[in-house]
């Protein structure tokens, strides 16, 4: 048996592959090595994964997560993973590098997540070639759903919300400008917290035309900042996975056409595509 998992910030998209590939799926939390520690990812994966799961029996766990660039962050997932999967064979990948092989599979393109953070890269088709930092939520992320609640909350803070909106936002939530602020400044998963009102902009039908424009802010800054700074970038398709890319993709499929780029796949889930990838590749090793 074997597990392939894709995890954001927010939810982790869990897929158990038996030994005839019939596939169960089951969610978790998501994941980020940035703001939580193994002893927490192990607690948390204890809770969340079904009670019945065959722990033992997994072979082999295929983990691409959000915040793992480097080996020092892999290691904290790889080693809360190796608990929970004792038995099994651990490998911790980035999951630009899930998202890549989801859209792509083994061709090469362009591949971009635009989830609770953003991120982008080049794939040859087995490995990701080019990719310049999204600088996370609190200095990039252009485009995610932080960008976008971090622009809905600044302007609710600072009366700058249109009335009718503002109104709306103070029914739904019922936060006070030092709430949100003791929420983003101190305490944990503050990256979380302001992509989760992403879901007001995308629910709003009080003042479409104040919304709509914080999205297509996100998306331009999105594309000027990191998708048009890829050499000839306008040579690939644009392909896209991630809440925020899926409920806003009309907004974002004229953005790719308006920066000269024809689109490809923008899915909401990699997880479907990433292990029909790992299917294709165990019957090419055999």
């Amino acid at each position: 048996m074997i597990i392939i998992a894709d995890g954001g910030s927010t939810k982790t998209n869990w897929c158990l592959l038996d030994d005839s590939n019939k596939k169960i799926y089951f969610n978790t939390e998501g994941y980020n090595p940035y703001f939580v520690d193994s002893d927490y990812i192990v607690h948390s994966l204890k809770k969340g994964l079904p009670q019945d799961l065959p722990f033992e029996k997994v072979s082999e766990v295929n983990y691409y997560g959000a915040g793992v660039h480097n080996g020092e962050k892999a290691k904290i997932v790889e080693v809360a993973l190796q608990i929970v999967f004792p038995n099994a064979k651990v490998e911790v990948g980035h999951d630009l590098l899930a998202a890549a092989r989801a859209l792509l599979g083994d061709q090469p393109g362009f591949a971009a997540i635009l989830g609770t953070g953003t991120n982008s890269c080049i794939y040859d088709g087995q490995e990701i070639t080019h990719n310049i930092d999204s600088a996370a939520y609190i200095l990039g992320d252009e485009g995610s759903g932080s960008y976008i609640g971090k622009k809905l909350l600044t302007d609710f803070i600072r009366g700058l919300m249109p009335e009718d909106v503002s109104a709306a936002f103070f029914e739904t939530y019922k936060l006070t400008p030092d709430e949100i602020m003791d929420n983003v400044y101190t305490k944990p998963l503050a990256n979380r917290f302001c992509a989760s009102f992403s879901k007001f902009v995308y629910d709003n039908n009080v003042n479409i035309q104040y919304t709509r424009q914080i999205v297509d802010d996100a998306f331009e800054a999105f594309f000027k900042n990191l998708v048009s700074n890829y050499p000839d970038y306008q040579s690939y398709t644009f392909n896209c996975i991630g809440s925020v890319g899926y409920n806003f993709r009309n907004v974002l499929t004229e953005k790719a056409h308006q920066y000269g780029m024809q689109v490809g796949k923008i899915l909401r889930s990699p997880i479907d595509d990433l292990v029909q990838f790992h299917i294709n590749r165990a019957a090419k090793a055999k």
